[in-house]
């Protein structure tokens, strides 16, 4: 099993683009970023990283207008509100099926499983909660790896066969973690400024991006951490905060709520909407 140990004395190093931990194999390293094949960072350098366009189309609008993070669950779509904290349910129209009420606060990530959602809370008291259909806190965990009373912000969250994949702004990755035992087991270390909602697509993990450029998506291979592809939004975009996959298409949602812009800037704020690739140019 990983110890705390082992994955403090690689996180340096792996911010940096150089090491990726598995507890399946405690510390082992993967190739260097001076190799050419870094995990995590942004891609950028490698010549084998393809970049794709993107073209966004609004679908409806979140409930209460300030949607930061999606999940996928067999009825629709969970949609968190990063104002109430609320969690709805709604088809793929956007009609309201279901709405939590969640102790979460200034939510930031969500994912659903195991008859459960998952609130990511990127203010205090921080940390995920696990909230049941009827509203009920079955737990409130900090994020691994830092103080017991606050792990850290959060900026995404996916849950997969027992597994949360969290984007820990504290320690600038994405850290898988076991949601029962809350062991955390992998870190895909990232190097952007601004990192956001993640959504898994099988053997790869997406997550949204942000920096000088705009808004982004990189793709990153869930097993080595790898750096896979990236897309780039154009400005006339739909601003991406979270993050999800469902039968072969990503959506996100626009909270109207961006760090540095007056609320309600971008055109499609509250809306959700679906994300598509665009043709390369030949």
């Amino acid at each position: 099993m990983i110890t705390r140990r082992n994955l403090l004395g690689v996180l340096g190093a792996g911010v940096a683009g150089a090491r990726l931990v598995d507890a399946r194999s405690e510390a082992a390293p993967i190739q260097s970023a001076q190799r050419g094949a870094p995990p995590g960072g942004d891609g950028r350098g490698q010549a084998d990283v393809p970049v794709r366009k993107v073209k966004t189309t609004p679908l409806f609008k979140s409930p209460e207008g300030y949607p930061n993070a999606i999940a996928v669950a067999p009825d629709g779509l969970w949609i968190a509100e990063q104002k109430s904290d609320n969690a709805h349910l709604v088809d793929w129209n956007g009609k309201v099926l279901k709405t939590v009420r969640t102790e979460s606060k200034n939510t930031s990530g969500m994912g659903y499983g195991g008859g459960y959602i998952w609130m990511a809370a990127n203010a205090a008291p921080q940390g995920i909660f696990q909230t049941d259909p009827s509203s009920r806190t079955i737990s409130h965990r900090q994020i691994p790896l830092g103080p017991r009373e606050n792990g850290g912000g959060c900026h995404g969250v996916e849950y997969v066969d027992g597994k949360l994949w969290i984007a820990a702004l504290r320690l600038r990755g994405i850290l898988r973690v076991d949601a029962t035992t809350w062991q955390p087991e992998m870190l895909i270390p990232y190097s952007v400024p601004r990192a956001h909602g993640v959504a898994c697509n099988g053997k790869a993990i997406w997550m949204v991006t942000g920096n000088e450029r705009g808004a982004g998506l990189i793709k990153y291979d869930a097993e080595t951490g790898r750096t896979l592809e990236i897309a780039e939004f154009a400005a006339s975009d739909c601003d991406p905060h979270g993050l999800a996959w469902h039968d072969g298409v990503l959506y996100s949602c626009d909270a109207g709520i961006h760090p540095g812009w007056p609320e309600n800037q971008s055109p499609t704020h509250g809306y959700i909407f679906r994300i598509d690739f665009l043709k390369s140019e030949i």
